[in-house]
């Protein structure tokens, strides 16, 4: 009998979750071949959640609860669920129904004919203007930073083999991020299409503050690209401003130019450049800093159904 690992990130999901839960046993047990297990992560969320998975798990001994003590993040919450799954196949869920399960047995279907990593690609997305417009800031600095092809999609309903997760749960860096760890671990991986489904009920836990420092994790978590970038640039800038500079000279001897205004012009340039690639050069720093400090991906409070864990006070 195969194994599937759901594995869901639960945050502000209490009048939700348990409609996922049911929704997956409905599904599973379309199949007598298949069983389940369910790792839900309350990512310190400040409603009653948690209340809602412990009598979840007390009900069904397949679902297993993570209590995180500190909300870091949606990603480092699937991290987290990832160190308890033992299923052959993992499937990453949305805790809010708007993932499409009654599709699962269409998202499993390439990992039997080969692929590693599928996932779910959505012609409509069910989400606000602000947040189309940062999916496609994130969009292009995976294009352009972590070479993900143009056409592959990343969503959070995905179906992956055991190997592939067992490689991302092997960066232990305080800095997560799911999409640059796929991407690290295999290059067969492609999405099947179907439609996003709404919310039941909430908003959407991502606000703007989130999803840009969720970006620059990406920017800077994988790729050296950026400092390369900048190295470039600063050549290039030192080549213009000696051009420039050779300009001015010569036009300023034939007394046909003031060189005072050229000057700052090139001065506030080139201090404001200087300034943004500090910045950038102290992003990697620091993280390098937190790396060398153990700065924890998540930290767990308690769980429920899992063995060998602290589990019951």
């Amino acid at each position: 009998m195969r194994k599937i690992s759901f594995v869901i990130p639960c945050y502000r999901s209490e009048n939700t979750v348990r409609s996922v839960y049911e929704e997956i046993r409905e599904v599973i047990g379309q199949k007598t071949d298949y069983c389940y297990e369910i790792i839900a992560v309350n990512d310190c969320s400040p409603d009653n959640v948690l209340q809602v998975l412990v009598s979840i798990a007390d009900e069904d001994q397949n679902v297993k609860v993570v209590d995180c003590a500190k909300n870091m993040g949606k990603h480092a919450a699937l991290m987290a669920g990832f160190h308890f799954v033992s299923g052959e196949i993992v499937v990453c869920v949305d805790d809010d129904f708007q993932c499409p399960m009654d599709q699962l047995w269409r998202l499993l279907e390439p990992l039997n004919a080969g692929y590693d990593v599928s996932m779910a690609k959505y012609g409509r997305k069910a989400q606000s203007s602000l947040k189309n417009v940062g999916s496609l800031g994130n969009e292009l600095m995976m294009r352009w930073m972590l070479g993900k092809p143009r056409d592959f999609q990343f969503t959070n309903f995905a179906a992956m083999k055991r190997f592939v997760v067992e490689e991302m749960t092997r960066y232990d860096n305080a800095y997560s991020y799911v999409n640059g760890l796929v991407l690290r671990s295999t290059s067969k991986y492609v999405n099947v299409p179907m439609e996003e489904r709404e919310r039941l009920s909430g908003t959407g836990g991502y606000t703007f503050k989130k999803s840009l420092l969720l970006w620059v994790n990406g920017l800077t978590a994988f790729s050296v690209l950026p400092l390369r970038l900048a190295t470039i640039l600063g050549l290039i800038c030192t080549v213009f401003g000696l051009a420039l500079g050779i300009i001015c000279i010569v036009r300023a001897v034939l007394g046909a130019l003031q060189i005072i205004a050229p000057g700052l012009a090139a001065v506030f340039f080139v201090g404001g450049l200087l300034m943004l690639l500090i910045g950038l050069l102290g992003e990697y720093v620091g993280r390098i800093y937190m790396c060398i400090n153990k700065a924890p991906q998540y930290v767990i409070r308690r769980t429920w159904n899992i063995q060998g864990t602290e589990e019951d006070a």
